[in-house]
């Protein structure tokens, strides 16, 4: 089979299961498997010849994309800020929206700034904190231990030596204080979980999605942590779901942060709040 007969094969499949994006997940695996790039593909795409067992680890993907396991899981990688993470079935994918946490956050942070990242997962916001910024003392706490190791092999890949991270169940084993501290913490309602897509539901895991009944638990305690380990006008920044900005700058008012704003994304949601303890 040549090259674009395969991918025109796995593009059929997947489109014709209802794939959304389906055209563009099979040339991705393609290429993943065969690490060939799309000029390959417009040059010799129909002259070449895929071997076997490329076709064959190729439309394996494809069926098991079909079943909606996410394009990154099957790949094992995702692209965030231009910088490409590891992921696992064990950590949140890193998604678009959070670039929009990361791009203000860059607006802020200083070079030289010490960083926290809570809920740091596969640690895509503080390296790339630290990919971007010079000099940051940063930290990434998590409570899942693969969480911390997958963090620990993406700097490693990004050549960044000077990243910690913590276990620490939110700011339990955190002593230090820090100019800046950042998190995209659960928040969906344990009700809308269900509801999900299946990509999201059925792969990525519920422990860095259930907000709680309400979606607001984890703001709550990071709320009330944060107070303890931020420096004097130091900045907490919070991703939030589309409808939480009143609920979330109630919550931080309470606690006595001042300075709350909520910030819509390219799209119109709200999806960051930034505060600062004072």
């Amino acid at each position: 089979m040549k090259y674009n007969e395969a991918l025109n094969k796995g593009q059929d499949i997947l489109v014709n299961n209802g794939i959304k994006d389906g055209k563009t997940d099979a040339f991705l695996l393609i290429s993943h498997v065969t690490k060939k790039d799309r000029t390959f593909f417009y040059t010799h795409g129909d002259s070449e010849e895929l071997n076997t067992g490329d076709e064959e680890e190729y439309l394996s993907l494809i069926k098991k994309r079909v079943s909606h396991i996410p394009l990154q899981l099957l790949t094992g990688k995702a692209d965030f800020m231009g910088l490409e993470f590891l992921v696992s079935d064990k950590v949140l994918i890193p998604r678009i929206d959070t670039e929009f946490l990361v791009e203000e956050a860059l607006i802020d942070i200083n070079d030289g700034a010490d960083v926290l990242d809570m809920c740091t997962g596969s640690g895509c916001i503080l390296l790339s904190i630290m990919k971007y910024k010079n000099d940051i003392n940063g930290v990434g706490a998590d409570i899942s231990d693969h969480a911390l190791e997958l963090a620990g092999k993406n700097a490693e890949n990004l050549g960044i030596s000077n990243a910690r991270f913590v276990h620490s169940d939110l700011f339990t084993e955190i002593q230090e204080k820090y100019d800046f501290i950042l998190c995209n913490p659960p928040y969906i309602r344990s009700g809308e979980i269900d509801g999900l897509m299946e990509e999201v539901r059925l792969h990525e895991p519920h422990a860095a999605l259930d907000g709680g009944e309400d979606g607001l638990f984890f703001y709550r305690k990071i709320a009330e942590g944060a107070k303890e380990h931020l420096v004097y006008g130091g900045a907490l920044i919070l991703e939030i779901g589309y409808d939480q900005g009143e609920d979330v700058s109630r919550i931080l008012k309470e606690e006595g942060y001042g300075h709350i704003r909520v910030l819509k994304d390219y799209s119109g949601n709200e999806r960051v709040v930034k505060c600062l303890k004072s």
